[in-house]
């Protein structure tokens, strides 16, 4: 299957800013993931990043990062 490449804005919620969400995203669903730019304070989080995978595995790992609560919107 072809690599494909994302561009995404992860918005954490307060309960999560602790939890290793992208390590995750990444470990489970072998999906390359490059931070370009984050800023967390103590109510929110906020990361923008890149992400490469199988098409298939960039939806599922996005479908997960949804039902955890994390809002994922693509950047142009």
């Amino acid at each position: 299957m072809a690599t494909a490449r994302r561009r995404l804005r992860l918005t954490f919620p307060s309960d999560l800013i602790h939890e290793p969400i992208i390590y995750r995203l990444a470990r489970e669903f072998d999906i390359v993931v490059t931070v370009r730019r984050a800023e967390v304070t103590s109510d929110h989080g906020s990361v923008a990043l890149e992400a490469d995978a199988d098409e298939e595995q960039l939806e599922r790992g996005i479908a997960w990062l949804a039902q955890q609560g994390i809002n994922v919107e693509p950047i142009a």
